[in-house]
Order: C-alpha cells, then structure tokens, then sequence
C-alpha cells in the first residue's frame, strides 16, 4: 500500500493527465459504467462562537477498477474581508489542512494507497474546468479574467492553456499584493501576458473565458459583467441570478443517481448537510451553510451526454456559454487518485506501508 503526500503527487501527475483520467471517468459516468454519491458534510458547533466542525466525504468508482472516498476534517469561520464576505477552514491550526483519499482496488477489496488531497483538488477542479472550456468555448479564445488568485486560480490558468490558445489574463482579488503576486507568477510560469487590475469588472472586461475561483460564502459575478461570446466556470463566487439569466447555454456533466428503489431522493445540490445542535447560534451566522443550488439542472438544461452524443453544443460565437461538473465529486476524485497511483507505481514514488495494518480477521 502506497503513502503519497502532496509534493509525491506533484512529481507524477501532470494536469494532462488530470484532463484524461476525467474525460474517461465522465464517459464512464455517461455509459452507466461508473458511479458516485452526492458530497455529504457533518457539522457540529464547536466551543468557539462563530466556528464549527465540519467532516466532508465524497466517493465514486467504476468497473474500470478503482473506487476512492475523499474525507476532510476542518475548522470553518466566516469573515469579511475587504467588503467580501468569505469562508475560511483549518485543521490543527491556520494553514493547516486534513483532507485524505483512501483508494482501493475493486477487484480483491484491498486498499492501495492513502492520498492527500491538497494537490488533487486543484489539478481535479481545474481540469474540469478546462474541460467545459475545451467543449463550449470560442476555438478562437485567448483572453481570460480571473476572479481569484489563490492555488485553483493558479491550477486553473494552466489548465485553460492546454485546450486554448491563451495569451492573456487579467486578475482581480481583494488583496493588492496577491493579484500582483500572481499576474508575476504566471507570466513567468506560462509565459502568457498578465496584469492585475482593482476591479471584478475590470478582469471580465473584454475577456473571452471568466473564471470565479474566489473563497466569496456568497454569489460573485454579475450579469453585466458579462459580454457576448464569454464562456463562465465558477468554482467560488458563483454567478448572481443575473449573470444566470444571461447564459444562452448551461452545461452540467451530470447528477449523481438516486439510491436503489429511492428515486425520490436523486438531488441535483452539490451538498448535503447534516447540523448537531441545529438550534445553535453558529447557524444563523453562516451565509453558506444550507445545500449549495445548482446553477443548472440536468432536467432543463444541456448535460454532458447531450454534448458527448452531438445534441447539443455552442451554435454561435455570440453565445454566452456555462459549465459546471454537477454533483460528481466521487467520480472525480477515483478518477485523479487512481491516475496518481499509477503513475507513482510505475516511476517508484511514494511510501510503501505494509497492507495488513488495514485488513482484520474479524469479520464485521
């Protein structure tokens, strides 16, 4: 069984190869071939006010052989900070994180590896990104406003070069010295043009794909920051109503199924969240602690399958276009942690720990 941290993970999975290992669990999903859950959350107040217990799973696999559950355990607060309302997380301490992928072999039932998921989030997030870009955005497309200059708007620049001849991105965030920080980082890094300026508008302005990778608790983009023939994904500081109102076209890749013989149940919310102490004064102080709505619905609007078997698509350079991967985070993540295994196997990386530490002779 393999131990792999987020710097063995960043020396052998690429976001190439992210890109493929969700293209061929997204065609999985569309062939009934693999299967995830919605993301479920616990939270429970802590004894700080304003702050509360948060564990978070998702899970997926498929016939192709591996099945994976993401678990996180964080701290969450709210704030605002410059004007802007955010969510902010830890573990241990600020800056600190947990947040594990245990990954394991559909064919003997043993588990392979244990992963952190830091490094896989972003590479995962961002190549689905690209992937709604690569499906619905002008071939011509260049320009990029980002909303957002933290790792996923770093993660997500790198993706959007590998399906777009991107020359240019303008970057908007809160904080002066960050944006600059990153307009330097990427120009260096990918050798595109990059410039940070001090207004949202003024990074949606005449770009050609906006991206909204920001930790806003509350809806970011608005309806007249948007022009003629933009694609939008947004991973934080969703779209107002506004801004959803002027998409011509909204892709979802997809909704997880209903349990067996519970139709009823099937949710397109990105999010199920189960409260201790739901009377507690913590609650009325989190601005997103119910069920995040989609933006899209797979009843009204186009999903992957319709794109995939040609029903669907951009028909105009005039279309304002919108992507969202739905409620497939456990499809994402067996996808990402397999591809990571693998390649980690192959080149020799990563911590060998023995398997029988996980496996009993007591049957449960």
């Amino acid at each position: 069984m393999l131990l792999l941290n987020n710097d063995d993970i960043s020396r052998v999975l690429t976001i190439d190869d992210t890109i493929a290992a969700l293209e061929r669990a997204y065609r999985a999903y569309v062939e009934d071939e693999a299967v995830c859950r919605p993301r479920i959350d616990i939270r429970i107040p802590t004894h700080r006010a304003g702050h509360f217990y948060q564990f978070g799973t998702m899970e997926g696999g498929s016939t192709a052989g591996y099945f994976a559950i993401r678990m996180k355990s964080d701290v969450i607060f709210e704030q605002e900070y410059n004007g802007v309302r955010t969510q902010e997380k830890y573990a241990s301490r600020p800056g600190r994180y947990c947040g594990l992928v245990l990954l394991n072999d559909i064919d003997s039932g043993e588990p392979v590896a244990i992963l952190n998921d830091g490094y896989l989030q972003h590479l995962r997030v961002a190549g689905d990104a690209a992937i709604g870009v690569k499906l619905l955005a002008r071939e011509d497309s260049h320009r990029v406003g980002m909303l957002g200059s933290g790792g996923m708007a770093r993660a997500f620049i790198e993706a959007f070069t590998r399906v777009r001849p991107i020359s240019h991105v303008t970057v908007y965030s809160p904080t002066k010295e960050n944006r600059e920080q990153y307009a330097r980082e990427v120009h260096e890094r990918l050798g595109i043009a990059a410039v940070a300026v001090d207004d949202p508008h003024e990074a949606c302005r005449g770009a050609d794909i906006v991206a909204s990778c920001t930790d806003s608790a509350v809806a970011v983009l608005r309806g007249d920051w948007l022009d003629k023939g933009m694609h939008v994904v947004a991973v934080g500081g969703r779209p107002q109503p506004d801004a959803v109102a002027r998409f011509d076209l909204r892709l979802r890749f997809g909704t997880t199924p209903a349990p067996l013989g519970h139709p009823e149940l099937r949710t397109a919310d990105e999010f199920l969240v189960y409260l201790a102490a739901p009377h507690a004064p913590v609650w009325n102080q989190v601005k997103s602690g119910k069920a995040s709505a989609a933006v899209v619905t797979d009843l009204s609007d186009v999903t992957l399958a319709d794109v995939l078997g040609g029903r669907a698509g951009r028909t105009s350079p005039l279309q304002i276009t919108y992507s969202e991967r739905g409620n497939l985070q456990g499809l994402q993540f067996f996808a990402v942690a397999s591809a990571a295994y693998e390649a980690a196997r192959k080149q020799g990386i990563g911590r060998e720990i023995p398997t029988d530490w996980f496996l009993q002779d007591i049957r449960d």
